[in-house]
This record gives C-alpha cells, structure tokens and sequence, in this order.
C-alpha cells in the first residue's frame, strides 16, 4: 500500500481523496494556493505545502511545484483529482519519471484518450458503440469535407479533437454553413487548446448522457460498476446526476457495460474511469473517455456500495482488483445535485464568507463539502462547494429525500443554486425520469 500521498487538488474532492487515504492508513500531504490555507483538508492532512499563489496557473497547474511538493515531504504517489491537472498526460508523465506513482491511468493511455480521434478510433476497435462521424481529422479538401458531411447526414457537429467541457463545439444545419463552421470551431480550438484538429459527427437531436463506471487494475481485470444518468445540463455542465440511469432498454445496457469492460482490457486501463454515451432511441453512441474520478462518482457507490477512490489508491498501490463483476449488485437509486456559489438566476459566481452552514440529515442523506461556518469562498476557482447525496430503495424514495433534504440544506452568507435545484427535483418531466440533455436549459428559457 502506499505509504504517503499527495493530494493535488482542493475543494470538496480533495477533502474526499483525505478521507479514503485515513481509511486505508495512508499519510497525506496537502498542497494549496495561498488563499486556500484554510481549506478544511489542509487543517486535517498531515503535512501541508503551500505551491503558490491564488491563480490555478501559478499553484494547481504547476507542475514543478507539485513535484517538489512531493519529494520534500517523501511522498509515495500523487492523486490529481479532478479537472486542474487530472487529465494532464505531461503531468502523468512526469510524475511517473520522478519516481512517484500517478494515481490514475498511465501517461499514454491519458494521451490516448485524451484525443477525442484516437479515443474514438480506439472505441471503434474495441468494439464500443460509436457516433456515426469522419473516422479521423478532417481533410483540408473541402469537396472530401462535403462528401462525409452527406455521409453522416444532417445536422453534423464539429468538434475540437483535444476539446473538453463543452467548449470546441459547433452544431450546422446546412451545407452551406459548413465550411465555416469548421474554420471557426478550428480558430476556436487553436486559441483555447493549442491544437487546431477538429473532426464531425451526427448531431443526435434529443439525446440522453448515459455513463457507464469502470475500475481497472492493468492487471487483465475489468468491472463496471454500471451506469449513471447526467442529462439534466446547462451549457454543456451537468447539474444533477443520478444511478442508475432510468428507462433504458436492458439488452442494450448488457452490451454497453460489457463492451466498456472489453475496452479497459483492449488498452491496458489502470484505475477508475467513466465512458460517456449520448442515448437516444435504444442506442449507445461513445461520444468521451474520462480517465479520472468524476465529480458524481458518489451515486455510484450508493448503489453498489464500492469506495471508488480507496479502489484507486488500491490499485496505484499495485493490488490487483478487489472485486470480481458478480460481486457488484445495484441496490435502490440515488440522485446528486451540485451545490455551486452561484446566483441562481443569473449564475454569475458568489464569493464569500459562509456565515452559517447547516447540512440535511437523515436515513440515506450524504453531503460532500469542504464548507464549514467563517469558510471564505475564494473567486479564483470552480463554483462548486457541495454534493448534496440522496440513497433510497427506490427512485421515488430517493427523490423525495432530495427534496427533503434541499429544503433542509442551509447556506448562509453566499448565494447558491440549492432554489434551481428545489425547482428541478419538483419538475414532473424529471420525476417521470429520462429527460434529454436540452431540457434545463429550455426550461430555464436558454
């Protein structure tokens, strides 16, 4: 087992990754910027280093800060979290080099999947449902460019091969309007990726994001850990989650999971990774690979009652998978909804002192947060500042005790988006379960 791991990352997660390491026996190093020295992980970790000042770029994106961090305080591994550098095939990379173990996937496999192209061509080889699309870069040829657009059929989506949360992406309705598209979405993805290569697909109307929860130890061992459902969306941004995902059809949820599995053994996955599926009309179409915990990675163990994060230290640690799949028996249902500092209406963020917090309690009520009362909620970072968790037998149990338990949740001193929240979980399209990922944001009139 790993001896001492550094934690690079803040917030709610890395409060999570603390709280797993404490379980396993794992000392920890927390790293933060300096308007993070009260994060509520820095006061419970065992060693803290300060990387740097309040900018991501100068502290939770310094790559030679996290590593220094590590070899003065003799740490083991490093475990990235989520968004910052968690996804960073370089960082991976380096982190490997100086003798730590990554707590993730290797660098390649990150630097596979991190390409949307090759990770859809890798799909394709492992058998993994795929959106009809350009099965590469597209060429310069503008005749060629046509050509695969009538292929596919109308409406298409360029899309940013090293592109992320929502951005580098452009919807055409028309031929005409297609060439255009794909300069601007390259001129896009050069300013904001560094990398111009775009590539299309058909551009499902009124789809569901379905994902599907995997654990891999490199090893030759696979599970899922079944799916979840993150269609309820604003601008590209999941807002509440739940497990599993409602009113899919059975035979087509077998493959997928199945061929999700196939796949971490075809390309040698190590650790916890989720692949994204857009659903429509009985069909999975691999539309992403994350190869990293995800922020609603706790429906999932909700349900199946798995610890994805000590299964991660486990297996960084050079364990083999502690579960076989027939282990892995879903029970009841459970709902996440993301508690961000934010107007509600306006979703403009909200900085702050929290001057009172009061978390919901009860049978099946879970809250992930690093909030505490006199916490100052910094403006350099994401809005996130809580999960709110609900279990029930049922998916109608487990709903009521969402709203139950946002009207129970208080947060004082800052504006958060718990009224949007109470307004989704009493929408009946939503109790009714499967809505498509445009429903929020017509029903919030976007």
């Amino acid at each position: 087992m790993l001896e001492k791991v550094v934690i690079a990352n803040r917030g709610e997660i890395a409060l999570r990754i603390l709280r797993a390491c404490k379980e396993l026996g794992i000392k920890t190093v927390a790293v933060h910027s300096v308007a993070d020295r009260d994060l509520m992980h820095v006061r419970l970790a065992d060693e803290a280093v300060c990387i740097g000042p309040a900018p991501s770029k100068n502290s939770y994106l310094n790559i030679p800060a996290i590593i220094s961090a590590a070899e003065v305080t003799d740490a083991s591994g490093i475990h990235p979290g989520y968004g910052f550098l968690a996804e960073n095939a370089n960082f991976a990379e380096q982190v490997e080099r100086s003798g730590f173990k990554f707590i993730g996937p290797s660098s390649e496999t990150i630097r596979l999947m991190g390409d949307k192209v090759s990770a859809i061509r890798a799909m394709k080889k492992a058998k993994v449902p795929t959106v009809p699309g350009s099965d590469g870069p597209l060429p310069e040829d503008a005749d060629e460019v046509h050509a695969i657009a009538r292929r596919i059929g109308y409406p298409v989506i360029i899309k940013a091969a090293s592109g992320g949360g929502g951005r580098g992406m452009r919807v055409v309705h028309t031929e005409a309007a297609l060439l255009n598209s794909i300069h601007v979405t390259q001129s896009e993805a050069a300013a904001a990726f560094g990398d111009d290569t775009v590539y299309m697909e058909k551009f499902l109307e009124n789809p569901r994001h379905v994902e599907v929860q995997v654990l891999a130890d490199g090893q030759g061992n696979a599970i899922h850990l079944y799916d979840r459902d993150c269609s309820m969306q604003r601008r590209h941004q999941k807002v509440v989650e739940e497990a599993p995902a409602p009113h899919i059809d059975e035979e087509a949820r077998q493959r997928v999971l199945k061929s999700c599995v196939d796949a971490c053994i075809t390309i040698g996955y190590r650790g916890a990774g989720t692949f994204e599926f857009l659903y429509e009309n009985g069909h999975f179409y691999f539309i992403e690979m994350n190869t990293r915990v995800q922020v609603e990675h706790p429906v999932t163990e909700m349900i199946t009652g798995v610890d994805i994060v000590k299964e991660q230290l486990r297996i960084a640690s050079g364990l083999p998978l502690f579960y076989k799949q027939e282990d892995i028996v879903v029970r009841g249902h459970s709902f996440e909804c993301r508690i961000n500092a934010e107007d509600p209406k306006t979703f403009l963020p909200s900085p702050g002192t929290v001057k009172h917090f009061h978390t919901p309690g009860g049978f099946g009520i879970r809250v992930d947060s690093h909030l505490y009362n006199g916490y100052t909620v910094p403006p350099h970072y994401d809005s996130l500042v809580a999960k709110l968790i609900t279990f029930g037998d049922s998916r109608e149990i487990a709903l009521t005790r969402m709203r139950n338990a946002l009207d129970e949740m208080l947060v004082e001193g800052i504006r958060t988006n718990i009224p949007l929240h109470q307004e989704i979980v009493r929408d009946t399209n939503f109790a009714q379960g499967g809505v498509n990922i445009h429903y929020l944001e017509k029903k919030l009139g976007l």
